[in-house]
C-alpha cells in the first residue's frame, strides 16, 4: 500500500523513531506528541481497521501495547495512561491503518474524550446484546 503512511514507515521509506518492534507490529513514537511519551503501536501488515484484524495480529498489538505501556510508565511515571484505537471517519480515524495510541496522562493535560451518556432501559440493553451474540456464533 504505497498511499499508506504507515505502511511506508514500517517499510522504512518514511523516518520514524521506534520504540519496539517484533514480527507483526511496530511501536514508534507519534509526532504530534499529546505528553511525552506519547506512543503509536501499528500492526505490520495493512490492516485499515480492527474489522480487518486477523487473530495474529489482534494478539500481537495487545502484546506489545501491554508491553510498551508498562514502558512508559517506567519512564515517565504518567498519573494515567489512555489507550486509544478509533475505526471509521464517523469515530475520528484519521489513518487508515490499524493503530492504537499509547498516551501518558496527567491531571490537567488538556486532553479530554467525552460522549453523550444515553441510558437505555435494561430491555433494549438485551436486545442490543441479542442482536450481537447472534452474528458471534
Amino acid at each position: 500500500m504505497n498511499d499508506c503512511v504507515f505502511c511506508r514507515i514500517v517499510a522504512g521509506q518514511i523516518p520514524s523513531t521506534r520504540v519496539h518492534e517484533d514480527e507483526h507490529t511496530l511501536a514508534f513514537m507519534d509526532l504530534g506528541q499529546v505528553n511525552p511519551g506519547h506512543v503509536l503501536v501499528a500492526v505490520k501488515k495493512h490492516a485499515a481497521s480492527l474489522y480487518e484484524l486477523d487473530d495474529v495480529q489482534a494478539a500481537a498489538v495487545a502484546r506489545a501495547s501491554t508491553r510498551v505501556a508498562r514502558a512508559i510508565r517506567g519512564a515517565f511515571a504518567p498519573a494515567g495512561l489512555s489507550v486509544y484505537q478509533a475505526n471509521g471517519k464517523a469515530a475520528g480515524q484519521t489513518v487508515f491503518h490499524y493503530h492504537v495510541h499509547l498516551l501518558p496522562r496527567h491531571e490537567a493535560d488538556g486532553m479530554e474524550l467525552t460522549w453523550p451518556v444515553k441510558n437505555p432501559p435494561r430491555d433494549k440493553l438485551e436486545g442490543y446484546a441479542e442482536e450481537i451474540r447472534k452474528r458471534l456464533a
